[in-house]
């Protein structure tokens, strides 16, 4: 009878086994990142999971409509914003875990045209590329009737930086009724490299990304606030890889990848 009842119990918990639902694999991280990210975040992922973890999921728009889709409940375990003032709005409504904070990368501004229309000399173009724009610079000139595109200059990072870098210099009432306005830097970018604009206010990582323009000249960084990429844990963060890859994004190695594409050190 013993023997029956044991064998009845063990064919039952397999049973039971069998038909309970299985525990979930982890889900790889999701990634909110600024748009000006994609190029550098997606080596840094590949080399992430080259090194036996699952890729991460990567989502990029501007830092704007992250900051705000993270307000409304869209799920993620990272952010990666484009400046501190979205990252604070974001943290300030408790949707981060605040000592997963840290500054990730910098970046600078550079104006940018179409590749087409660099001079015949190499030499002449990289040294002009070089050039730091200041109160001088013929800028309302050499847009000749064109738009200057850059990212929306009211809600975007980027656009916000070259607004404060335009008004810094003396140049933005020249034109202010000329800008292109994007969704993001990287449309921004676009515009220029198809030629539906003369000029364009980028980072300087986005012009490394992109061989269809180049650097017409840099805005000094004293004209601007500084250009500070934080990253943070989303407080409704459920996979565990993703504390992990945030430690390899600030490491050395994470580190030089991001300079590889433009990015300054932390």
């Amino acid at each position: 009878m013993r023997v029956a009842f044991a064998f009845f119990f063990a064919v039952l918990l397999s049973f039971q086994t069998a038909c309970s639902p299985q525990a979930e694999p982890d889900k790889a991280p999701l990634i909110l990142a600024a748009a000006s990210l994609q190029e550098a975040l997606e080596a840094a992922a590949d080399e992430w999971a080259a090194q036996g973890h699952e890729r991460p999921v990567l989502s990029f728009a501007a830092t704007s409509a992250l900051a705000r889709q993270i307000e409304a409940g869209a799920p993620g375990d990272l952010f990666i914003s484009a400046d501190e003032r979205w990252m604070d709005a974001v943290s300030g409504k408790g949707l981060v875990n605040a000592d997963t904070r840290e500054d990730l990368l910098g970046n600078s501004l550079v104006l940018i045209e179409p590749a087409g229309e660099a001079p015949e000399d190499d030499a002449a173009a990289q040294e002009n590329g070089q050039n730091e724009i200041t109160s001088e610079f013929p800028l309302f000139t050499m847009l000749d009737g064109g738009r200057l595109a850059m990212a929306d200059p009211e809600a975007v990072p980027a656009g916000r930086y070259g607004k404060e870098a335009l008004v810094s210099l003396g140049l933005w009432a020249s034109v202010s009724n000329s800008i292109a306005s994007a969704e993001n830097v990287r449309a921004a970018m676009a515009l220029v490299e198809r030629g539906a604009a003369p000029l364009g206010i980028v980072y300087a990582s986005d012009a490394v990304a992109e061989p269809g323009v180049r650097v017409v000249g840099r805005f000094p960084a004293k004209s601007h606030t500084a250009i500070i990429y934080p990253i943070a844990q989303l407080s409704g963060s459920a996979s565990s890889d993703a504390e992990g890859f945030r430690q390899f994004l600030l490491s050395d190695e994470g580190q030089a990848i991001f300079r590889r594409f433009g990015f300054s050190a932390k």
